[in-house]
């Protein structure tokens, strides 16, 4: 990955216009590439803070922002060394008072340019009365070449190998801990991270021997990581590639060799056993027990669309909880909801940034200010927004609920039948119908996919701008698809789908993929949800039922729109196990009418 700064390393002066733009589009350019123009406010706010930028860099409103808290905070850049040595690059606000205050430790995302970008979050946490202790966990970030064929890290980078939220993780997250009370002798704790941030959070909260974490933010977060990456038998292989690409450096300097032998055999597909058991080993599910008898109240943010860690195991996790707690679902993929709200001000509020400060400030400043009465769920509706020129101009529905129970309160069952009223694809209707069959070639991408790109598709979603899909263009060869007739009224979809169906492949093994769409009046269409299933072990030519979960769905249906069901056997997230020119038929019998189970609300 090429260096954000032009060649002499100089930090370029941040303009009002770049921080509209990142406003507008986010802070990713690509799902390994952190914007520069995002990469460079959080350097210049650092160089401001440490006295090495030579010159004004910054816009009059972030300028003062760093006076502001240079008058009431000592600025420091300490390393913290952990138990077995490795030195953890790290930064500090500290509160210039004598009243104890609490501290927000915030262990960086999975990003090369670690505890960094998030300084603008600092620097509002401290004005929001907490001292700040922010740190890039062990062997993230950016690492440069020599040439003597040596290597130099970036002042954030963290020594040591990633350990992708192990026990090295929670232990450092416990030293961290300890640093800031002798630092700070603070009179609270909480953990507060994004992505990879967050899981470590929770699980050093759950981990810590002494229990001293009193609050839990986890923002774009895993309940559990086995789940996330390997589930119905299917790979996420694009998800854990652009991780291995976003480390800041190769990847033979980045893992130890244990690690990358789990890496090499996940995305080779053998000793998934030893995977998933690594997997649930890194999962803040597994210590749901702890978590609950500590009583940590835990903030909990994901996305519809989310690529990297898909929301059901999110919501099973958060389901799992006792402790006070708060769910928030939001349009869009991976850090887009609260990706540019940690990193640049906003002409107004960033929710999803807000409401995670607003957790904080009941939980561990004791603010009264109405976080004890928020209902413990609330979900933002696709694509409910309203716009004009691709710009947000009124914000979608959120629909807040005392539970996840209470998100689904009823179900409608659409029936596979032979044909739709067009006669092209199959139908969605209201009874059962059998005997009927579709065949398709497997082993080809098709116009059918859950996203163009990971995390910048979703990132458009949540700026107004959804992936439009022609209908026309889905090759009827290589797929299939149900379509229901016109809705005469809306369909509230509220839930976690389920579709059932029969399958026989003429091939050993086949893998399906299911996507729900919205599909307008003139063609053009949205996608609801989707989820990946590979059948392994079949008898070429046999008959098998096939049961599975489609990730959850806030959605509206509009009247006169049409529900489409499209099923194909790949799509570039996923492993599949398909045999290039096989034939995948999909069925209905008597005995298991296909159908799909749509989750009302």
């Amino acid at each position: 990955m090429s260096h954000p700064q032009d060649d002499d390393n100089t930090i370029s002066t941040v303009t009002a216009a770049h921080l509209s733009r990142i406003a507008r589009q986010g802070i990713y350019s690509s799902a390994t590439a952190i914007d520069p123009d995002a990469a460079n406010v959080a350097q210049a706010l650092v160089a401001t803070l440490n006295g090495t930028a030579e010159q004004t860099v910054l816009t009059p409103e972030l300028q003062q922002l760093t006076e502001q808290v240079r008058q009431r905070a000592t600025i420091g850049f300490p390393h913290i060394t952990a138990d077995d040595g490795v030195r953890l690059s790290a930064h500090t606000i500290k509160l210039n008072t004598s009243e104890p205050r609490p501290v927000v430790i915030v262990p960086s995302g999975w990003t090369p340019f670690g505890w960094v970008l998030f300084e603008y979050a600092y620097l509002q946490l401290a004005l929001r009365g907490y001292h700040v202790l922010a740190y890039t966990p062990r062997g993230m970030g950016l690492t440069f070449p020599a040439p003597d064929g040596s290597y130099v890290d970036a002042p954030w980078t963290s020594e040591g190998t990633i350990d992708v939220a192990g026990p090295s993780d929670w232990a450092d997250g416990s030293t961290a801990i300890d640093y800031a009370q002798q630092h700070f002798n603070p009179s609270r704790i909480a953990f507060l991270g994004e992505s990879y941030g967050s899981g470590i959070s929770q699980l050093v909260a759950a981990h810590d021997p002494a229990g001293r974490v009193d609050a839990v933010v986890a923002l774009s977060t895993w309940g559990d990581l086995a789940d996330s990456l390997y589930q119905n038998d299917t790979r996420h292989l694009e998800a854990v590639q652009k991780l291995i690409d976003f480390t800041g450096g190769p990847i033979e300097r980045k893992f130890d060799e244990a690690t990358r032998q789990m890496l090499e055999d996940f995305q080779a597909g053998r000793n998934l056993d030893d995977v998933v058991a690594w997997g649930k080993e890194r999962s803040p599910a597994s210590y749901a027990a702890q978590t609950n008898a500590r009583n940590i109240p835990t903030f909990i943010s994901n996305t519809w669309h989310e690529t990297l860690f898909p929301a059901n195991q999110a919501i099973t996790h958060f389901e799992r909880l006792t402790v006070p707690k708060r769910l928030n679902l939001w349009i869009g993929d991976h850090a887009a909801p609260e990706g540019a709200g940690l990193t640049i001000p906003f002409s107004g509020p960033n929710l999803p940034v807000e409401e995670a400060f607003a957790w904080l400030d009941h939980h561990v400043l004791g603010a009264d200010n109405g976080v004890a009465a928020w209902p413990a769920v609330n979900s933002q509706i696709m694509f409910t927004y309203k716009t004009a020129n691709d710009t947000i101009t009124e914000p979608a529905v959120r629909e807040p609920k005392s539970s996840w129970a209470d998100v689904t309160t009823s179900t409608e069952r659409w029936y596979l039948t032979a044909s739709a009223a067009d006669r092209q694809d199959g139908g969605l209707g209201t009874a059962p119908e059998t005997g009927w069959k579709r065949e398709f070639t497997a082993g080809e991408l098709t116009e059918a996919t859950a996203v163009d790109a990971v995390i910048t598709t979703g990132q458009a979603e949540w700026k107004g701008s959804p992936k439009a899909y022609a209908t026309d263009k889905f090759d009827r060869r290589n797929l299939a698809v149900w379509t229901s007739g016109p809705l005469q009224g809306a369909r509230r979809i509220r839930g976690i789908p389920e579709l059932t169906l029969t399958v026989r492949s003429s091939a050993a093994a086949t893998t399906l993929v299911a996507y729900l769409f919205d599909v307008s009046p003139d063609n053009t269409a949205r996608i609801i949800t989707h989820e990946p299933l590979t059948l392994p072990e079949l008898s070429p030519g046999e008959n098998r039922s096939a049961t599975w979960r489609l990730q959850a769905a806030g959605y509206d249906l509009a009247p006169d729109h049409r529900l489409m069901l499209v099923v194909n056997s790949k799509d570039q997230l996923y492993s599949d196990a398909n045999t290039g020119g096989s034939t995948t038929t999909i069925t209905s019998t008597d005995a298991t009418a296909a159908h799909l189970e749509l989750p009302l609300g």
